[in-house]
């Protein structure tokens, strides 16, 4: 999955497979999580999210285990 860097103060990177419908977030502090079956929508709303992090919090954490 290609990794896209990111303007944010929290996360460094994101990735995405419409395919799979997984997600990666690689974090400042160097860690990567992979969420899965996480709609396009949701990934689309991250990457044009003025507050990444934010963004993340309210929409993405602890949702889309895998």
């Amino acid at each position: 999955m290609e990794m896209i860097s990111v303007f944010s103060s929290a996360i460094d990177a994101i990735g995405y497979d419409i395919k799979t419908l997984h997600l990666a977030i690689k974090f400042k502090q160097g860690n990567t999580y992979t969420f899965c079956g996480v709609p396009e929508k949701i990934y689309l709303g991250l990457m044009s999210a003025g507050s990444k992090g934010r963004y993340y919090d309210d929409f993405i954490k602890d949702r889309y285990h895998c």
